[in-house]
């Protein structure tokens, strides 16, 4: 579809023209029209509310609103990248924004390098982490953290490796450590190319940020008054176990909970009764819980709960928070999968492995890396006492039979001293290199890096960008998701129909005498998500919503409603 608004797109180029207005004609079956229906939760969310006080675009044809609407809208629609919108129909792309048509995929790049300032986006993410957080202030208890590693294979820069436990192999890229809340509900993401480790991060990056940003938190007096009393409380995997990372927290009065790493002999079944815990979305479950006190190997005092499982073995947590019942740590530990499920559901329908540009930025100089011969070390003593261990149970399996003749004799003796002989060779090297580790430090200055292991990191600002959008897309999915799952049979399709109507044709009905703007369905699947549908449709009419820059209130129904 051409331009239809000439004179404007000419008075834009000319500069005569701050910004295009959104004004709506009659429309039938415009592509991908249900994805308005997501409006209302994108701008409960936040896309608009902060935008206009940290980013500010030059005159032009197309206004802030529309590029953060069509951005937003994109990442629901499953249009994964810019270059995607390529092959979408830019006119009918265009009705949805009000306008005749949407911008070319060079003109959304420049914008979007415009927007992506580093101090701006900074601003914008912590304005809306402190929004969220203050909406829901008990959703900011209990904090998820746990780091993602997004593979790099391009040819800009050699970034250091790290293992990839999805994939099972080291691979280069960078990692993310992501903050989300119970139901996987992100809070704000740090970008690590330096490769600190999740203790580190949360020690120099999200820690101060949480202290800064958590609204509700209790006062010092408070704090004194209570001395099982915290902050809020952090839950990690068992990357994160470290007793004397538990004391230094405990000393700002913020709680950590994880897997116990080194859990020790089975408690008697006896100590086991069988509780009811409440899962994130509300579902009760029976689990055999047991507790215990435990002092850790630094004489920090801890909680240790135990859940035992069908088969026997027993899933140990370790937690500093004092206050939570029995249950609500169980609850709270085993929701940690939502965070994985976040992880998964991202990658595969919001990309957030996807590079967003192929620009490079500046390494800190001074930043603490992992030695390369230290790590090097490690990966021999790893092979050699793997490889001490085939030897010693090869040697353990040699027996000899009671009759045997003396040949056999003789061959069992030769044998066995073979694999002697071999087993003190590799006692002797690993003896060797695990003086030479200890000698080596394993972490030093970036500066001080050999020439073939230095990179220059990726450009993290515009990924930013996305990815905040990315997260308002998510999180507005999650609550629509919330609306279905009342009224669906199987609560888990809800937003698998939400992907549906975000895909479905959609009739546009602008009335300027009425002041509204419909948004008529086309018919899904069936009649059981027809139905939802409506009643997704009643609550979203409940909100009143205008439409960005318009005075038009979104009406949405079906189409033969």
């Amino acid at each position: 579809m051409g331009c239809t608004r000439v004179v404007e797109r000419v008075c834009a180029a000319a500069g005569l023209l701050k910004e295009a207005p959104s004004r709506f004609e009659s429309a039938e079956s415009v592509a991908q029209g249900g994805v308005l229906w997501a409006l209302p939760a994108l701008l409960a969310n936040g896309l608009l509310r902060r935008a206009q006080g940290c980013f500010q675009l030059p005159a032009g044809f197309y206004s802030l609103t529309q590029i953060l609407v069509l951005l937003a809208a994109m990442a629901l629609a499953r249009v994964k990248t810019l270059e995607q919108l390529r092959y979408q129909p830019a006119g009918e792309w265009g009705k949805l924004l009000g306008l005749d048509r949407i911008p070319e995929v060079r003109t959304l790049r420049e914008k979007v390098k415009e927007l992506a300032q580093p101090e701006a986006v900074e601003q914008w993410g912590k304005t809306l982490t402190q929004d969220w957080m203050a909406q829901e202030p008990e959703a900011a208890g209990f904090l998820y953290v746990d780091g993602h590693v997004r593979a790099y294979h391009g040819a800009q820069t050699k970034l250091p490796r790290r293992y990839v436990s999805r994939q099972r192999l080291c691979l280069r890229g960078t990692t993310d450590y992501w903050v989300n809340d119970k139901q996987g509900r992100p809070f704000f993401v740090v970008n690590s190319v330096l490769t600190p480790g999740l203790l580190a991060t949360l020690k120099n990056d999200i820690v101060p940020r949480l202290l800064a940003e958590i609204p509700g938190q209790p006062a010092e007096a408070e704090l004194a008054a209570d001395p099982c009393r915290q902050r809020f409380t952090l839950v990690f995997d068992r990357e994160g176990y470290s007793p004397d990372f538990f004391r230094a927290m405990w000393e700002r009065r913020i709680a950590c909970q994880t897997y116990h790493k080194f859990p020790g002999e089975d408690w008697p079944v006896s100590e086991f009764a069988e509780q009811v815990v409440e899962l994130p979305h509300g579902e009760p479950v029976r689990m055999l819980l047991a507790e215990r006190g435990t002092r850790l190997s630094n004489e920090v005092w801890a909680r240790e709960i135990r859940k035992l499982t069908d088969t026997g073995h027993q899933v140990s947590i370790l937690s500093t928070n004092f206050q939570a019942p029995t249950t609500g740590i169980a609850s709270h530990m085993f929701a940690r999968w939502s965070q994985e499920n976040f992880f998964q559901y991202m990658m595969q329908h919001f990309a957030i492995d996807r590079l967003v540009d192929y620009q490079t930025g500046n390494a800190d100089e001074t930043a603490q890396v992992v030695n390369p011969a230290y790590r090097k070390l490690e990966q021999e003593i790893k092979t050699k006492t793997s490889k001490r261990g085939r030897k010693l149970a090869q040697f353990g399996e040699l027996t000899m039979p009671g009759d045997a003749e003396v040949q056999q004799v003789e061959a069992f003796e030769r044998a066995k001293g073979q694999i002697r002989e071999e087993i003190e060779l590799l006692e002797k090297d690993l003896a060797t290199l695990k003086a030479e580790r200890k000698q080596t430090p394993k972490h030093i200055r970036w500066t001080d890096l050999p020439e073939p292991h230095r990179f220059v990191p990726l450009s993290p600002t515009r990924k930013r960008f996305i990815d905040t959008i990315k997260m308002i897309a998510y999180r507005a999915e999650t609550a629509l998701a919330s609306l279905l799952r009342e009224v669906m049979a199987r609560p888990d399709d809800a937003r698998a129909l939400l992907r549906e109507i975000f895909a479905t044709e959609a009739n546009l009905i602008p009335d300027e005498s009425a002041g509204t703007l419909t948004v008529a369905l086309h018919h899904l699947t069936n009649r059981a998500s027809d139905e939802a549908a409506r009643f997704l449709a009643e609550q979203l009419n409940a909100t009143e919503t205008l439409y960005p820059g318009t005075n038009l209130r979104l009406i949405y129904k079906l189409v033969s409603d």
